[in-house]
């Protein structure tokens, strides 16, 4: 019979739901170009844009401003739950403890000297500091007081170590109370450790070589520093981080508070020597370090009291919460992802988040690997050709998406519609019909197969022809920048339509020339980057006549292309060029304006030239404008919504460009 533990198992597949796929690709750098343009054509630097793109994250993953949030929030935990008074509060009851033993004990002797011994409880000074001082030499009755007060003793020493050292509480501990042969030889121990690290620091304070005392050092005391420094600066910096916090901790206490801790301190293990010694410790680490915060404080108002030395950790750690809050912020000069601290993070926030720091650093490093950002001459940051070329390839396949999805048509990849080649040759692609070119094809065979691939020809290698209509373009786009253009929420479609005809243009029709004429209250010629790249400015005029005279001018250039104007508005002309070449500007339109603008047109209409009017928004008496224009230069008038912008434009490109 069959083992049913060897019954064979059944596993079912579905979706991972644990957070981000991680099998998937840690990052998406189209998608990420996508947002850096998006934030471009909305106005922001490329600084700016990749800025925000690390502050929102991306594919699923946490951004620079979810992880500070978090930072923030633990912050405000730590402050709001706890309270730094911890040894105090645990002082003073070690302390009445030991007096209720003593005075239950003296209660039950009938003698003169017993109630003297009382009068002297009852004239302890009203602060605990004070009456631990006055206790040190008294002679305790009852055995369980003298345990108690030595416990108080025992904790100061502990606590005021666990400030400075780490793990040197948990290791006083077990070694037992200071009363015990071994306790007191643990005590004598760190009092050895502690004048010899401060002769160390000494010597280091005058600029003496200390590598071989600093070795000696360790081999003696290492035990007490796992940070495990290599050289004394190492252990001054892990020992000024410690004593800055405890110093914080300190200035966040109450002056009533801060003075009994001092007068404590003097009791730590019934010897000044500690407290002495840790004083001068201090001294020398603030002057090694002056750099430290040993003047911040913290504001706790919590109900969970922390020890001094739990204090002094809560401390660091909010030490530690202020700078991964400024790493992540990113706002000072020469900010970069690799300053993120990733262990800290790690131990703040947990390895999930330090992972989400580790792939924006990454995927910071690849957009500058790939060279999608090049440097101008004033330092700034612009975006390069080639991530123009990727935000331009997203946005024509969202357009021809569009198209397809209207028309029934789909993305040919044809570089012109059949006829010439062009001499140009580019790799195959699904859909491709065009011929294939066998020099490259065969080139690029020989090339792998050299590279230790022993296939003998690959669909990667096959490179075709390119072709161009014999008829070529000459195309303006003329857009519109006037303030309303923005305020409408035209701003960005308006670009994404010029970077989609751009597109088509430098890589499909490469004969075909391309002008871009932005106008506002003047016109100007650009190119795509400064399109891209341009702000919205406040300033009212449509210059369209201006712009129509530096059309004529460009297409005059190209006497032998067939002469293409597209224009996009949203406005009446309100402005057009003097003979001086100042912009004339009045709302309404001014009819000095509007006969500047026709005569513009005119001298288009003599160049033969195709004319198209985008009109966005819903503006009565632009459209009836419009429609004259259209009607005088035997042209057309598209008034497609936002979204279809970019595809009327392209479509009506290819209408023409086809015949």
């Amino acid at each position: 019979m069959a083992d049913p533990r060897r019954r064979r198992r059944r596993y079912a597949y579905g979706p991972y739901v644990g957070g981000p796929d991680p099998l998937a690709p840690p990052y998406d750098i189209r998608a990420a170009m996508d947002q850096i343009g998006r934030d471009v054509m909305e106005g922001s630097s490329p600084r700016q844009a990749l800025q925000e793109l690390l502050r929102r994250g991306l594919d699923g993953r946490r951004g620079l401003d979810d992880l500070t949030r978090r930072v923030w929030e633990r912050r405000r935990d730590l402050q709001r739950d706890n309270r730094i008074d911890g040894t105090l509060q645990e002082v003073r009851e070690l302390l009445q403890r030991a007096l209720d033993a003593e005075r239950e004990a003296l209660g039950h002797e009938d003698s003169d000297d017993a109630r003297f011994r009382e009068m002297q409880l009852d004239a302890l000074p009203s602060d605990t500091g004070g009456s631990v001082r006055e206790l040190g030499e008294y002679d305790w009755r009852s055995s369980e007081a003298r345990e108690t007060y030595q416990e108080i003793r025992d904790l100061l020493g502990r606590e005021m170590l666990d400030q400075r050292f780490e793990g040197m509480k948990q290791a006083l501990e077990s070694m037992g109370r200071n009363a015990t042969p071994e306790g007191r030889a643990a005590r004598e121990r760190i009092n050895a450790m502690l004048d010899d690290l401060n002769d160390l620091l000494d010597r280091h304070a005058r600029g003496e070589d200390t590598t071989e005392q600093f070795a000696e050092f360790m081999r003696s005391h290492g035990e007490h520093f796992p940070e495990n420094p290599q050289n004394t600066d190492e252990l001054v910096d892990a020992l000024a981080a410690r004593a800055a916090a405890a110093q914080r901790m300190m200035n966040s206490m109450s002056a009533e508070q801060r003075a009994e801790l001092a007068e404590l301190a003097q009791q730590a293990f019934g010897d000044p020597r500690l407290s002495q010694s840790l004083a001068r410790l201090d001294a020398q680490l603030q002057g090694l370090r002056p750099g430290e915060d040993w003047s911040g404080e913290g504001d706790f108002r919590g109900e969970n009291p922390m020890g001094m030395g739990e204090a002094t950790r809560a401390m660091e750690e909010l030490g530690q919460l202020d700078a991964l809050a400024e790493q992540l912020a990113q706002s000072y000069p020469g900010a970069r992802m690799e300053d993120i601290d990733l262990d800290a993070l790690t131990e703040m926030l947990g390895p999930e988040a330090a992972a989400d720091a580790r792939t924006l650093a990454e995927l910071e490093r690849e957009l500058q690997r790939q060279d999608l950002f090049r440097r101008a001459p004033d330092g700034s940051l612009l975006l390069s050709p080639k991530a123009l070329r990727t935000l331009g390839q997203s946005v024509l396949r969202d357009v021809a998406d569009r198209i397809s999805g209207r028309q029934g048509q789909r993305d040919t990849r044809r570089a012109g519609a059949a006829g010439d080649a062009t001499g140009a040759t580019r790799p195959w692609a699904f859909g491709d019909t065009q011929a294939w070119s066998v020099p490259r094809t065969l080139l690029n065979a020989q090339l792998r197969r050299a590279g230790g691939d022993d296939r003998a020809l690959d669909v990667s290698d096959v490179e075709i022809v390119e072709t161009e209509q014999r008829t070529r373009a000459a195309v303006t786009l003329l857009v519109d920048t006037s303030w309303s253009m923005v305020a409408e929420g035209r701003w960005v479609p308006m670009k994404r339509t010029a970077l989609a005809l751009h597109q088509l243009i430098s890589t499909r029709f490469r004969g075909d020339d391309l002008s871009l004429i932005t106008f506002g209250r003047h016109a100007q010629t650009v190119d795509l980057a400064e399109l891209i790249g341009l702000e919205g400015v406040y300033r009212q005029g449509t210059n369209l006549h201006h712009a129509l005279l530096l059309a004529r001018e460009r297409l005059a250039a190209r006497p032998d292309a067939t002469p293409v104007v597209l224009v996009v508005t949203d406005g009446e002309p309100t402005a057009h060029l003097e003979p001086d070449g100042e912009a004339f500007f009045d709302y309404p339109p001014s009819p000095y304006t509007l006969r500047a603008t026709v005569d513009g047109l005119d001298r288009l209409i003599g160049m033969d030239a195709a004319f198209t009017f985008f009109v966005l928004g819903d503006d009565p008496g632009l459209l009836s404008f419009v429609n004259r224009l259209a009607r005088r230069a035997g042209g057309r008038v598209v008034q497609p919504d936002l979204d279809g912008l970019g595809a009327e434009v392209v479509s009506d490109y290819l209408r023409r460009r086809t015949g």
